[in-house]
């Protein structure tokens, strides 16, 4: 009944074990991948055709923690997961940066990648196993992904590095670096680092990249075994598009790509962007046009194309300034009468209002996660809201993010 295929390597002192063909079969790719005890289950599904008028691909990645993994019960009225957690966000986004540059440029189908942690063993963090296995799982999925990727996390104990170091352990570390890469490339790196040399730093790096190989030689071991056909993609060739739109508009973006002025450049982009669009895109009155995702995709490309060129042939950036100049910097504190401290930032037309606000021990954080409830005395939240940039929309960017240890 189940076509199960499996791929095991020791990698770290530990076995790492990626199965298919078991559980979310419906899935275009789906993997269990274990390491020690811990395990997660990563699909993965892509949409056959592309949304109309889409002018970005549409990717989410997905990562949860359900409380059973450890064997707790959430707490709370209602006694079961709630909204996603930050260190779910996070990890989302950890998967979310190495594999999203890896699909091939053009495609627009709706993409979706689901990673559930199954089981929590207290030593192995999910969150390197979690990247490895939506890897897997593209993999084996057949959209057009140009993977895999590897992910490990060193640590850096007693003078030596650590491969994958254990919770435990990771309390010991001067370093806890998280590197995703493909054979021939680092993707992403991020990092909590003590005091440590520039040397030390990158010879982690270099010691990550070097010990997920076997994982991506694991990866292609399974798709060889399991992967369902690649999908017949080709991207759409724009050239001609973007010739048209260059020689309607071209040198009016140019233009509005001198004006300092933020407010005023942008409705000069807006503006020649209208007139193409009115001309050039399909509509009842001109049914030869152009697709209007075609479209998008071709300005964006052009107007890439005059900001590269004016960067690199001419020293010249968007607002004017040359490469080499930052824009002015203002500073002002105590701002805000009644919070314990406040200052505004301001660097040319970007802002922050940062305020600081001191507690005593009954105001700590308590947050119930796989491993246990964690006290956090130092909490730094960060919010977007959409007026900062001009905008409407629905929802704002709001990430706390949560420093342990007593200050």
């Amino acid at each position: 009944m189940f076509n199960i295929e499996t791929v095991s390597i020791n990698w770290g002192g530990r076995t790492l074990t990626l199965e298919t063909g078991r559980m979310a079969r419906q899935a275009d790719g789906a993997v269990l991948a274990t390491y020690g005890d811990t395990q997660v289950l990563a699909t993965a599904v892509a949409a056959r055709s592309a949304k109309p008028g889409i002018d970005f691909f549409p990717l989410t990645v997905n990562y949860q923690e359900k409380f059973y993994a450890a064997g707790r019960i959430p707490g709370g009225y209602f006694k079961r997961e709630g909204r996603p957690t930050e260190k779910e966000t996070l990890v989302s986004r950890l998967i979310d940066r190495p594999i999203r540059p890896l699909f091939v440029k053009g495609f627009k189908n709706e993409t979706q990648v689901v990673v559930t942690t199954l089981s929590h063993d207290q030593e192995n963090d999910p969150d390197i196993l979690a990247m490895i296995g939506a890897s897997a799982a593209l993999a084996l999925s057949g959209v057009p992904f140009m993977g895999p990727i590897g992910g490990a996390r060193v640590g850096y104990i007693n003078g030596e590095y650590v491969l994958n170091p254990t919770v435990e352990q990771l309390k010991e570390s001067d370093m806890d670096l998280v590197v995703a890469g493909t054979q021939d490339a680092v993707m992403m790196v991020e990092s909590e680092i003590y005091e440590l040399s520039e040397e030390i730093v990158l010879g982690g790096v270099s010691f990550a990249h070097k010990a997920i190989q076997p994982v991506i030689e694991a990866i292609i071991d399974l798709a060889e075994k399991a992967a369902k056909d690649m999908w017949d993609f080709e991207p759409d060739d724009k050239s001609a598009q973007k010739a048209e739109i260059k020689k309607l508009i071209g040198a009016k973006i140019d233009d509005a790509y001198k004006i300092i002025d933020k407010s005023a450049r942008h409705a000069a982009l807006n503006a020649a962007k209208s007139e193409a669009e009115v001309a050039l895109v399909v509509s009842e009155s001109n049914a030869s046009g152009m697709d209007i995702g075609i479209f998008k995709d071709a300005v964006k490309e052009l107007e890439q194309d005059i900001v590269r060129t004016a960067i690199v042939k001419e020293g010249r950036r968007i607002d004017g300034r040359p490469v080499d100049k930052v824009r002015q910097i203002i500073s002002e504190v105590g701002v805000l009468p009644r919070a314990h401290g406040s200052s505004l930032f301001t660097r040319g037309e970007t802002q922050a209002l940062v305020v600081a606000t001191l507690g005593t021990s009954d105001d700590e954080q308590f947050i119930d996660g796989l491993v246990g409830t964690d006290k956090e005395t130092f909490m730094l939240h960060y919010n977007f809201p959409p007026y900062s940039v001009g905008e409407v929309f629905a929802k704002q960017r709001a990430i706390p993010i949560y420093f342990a240890g007593s200050f």
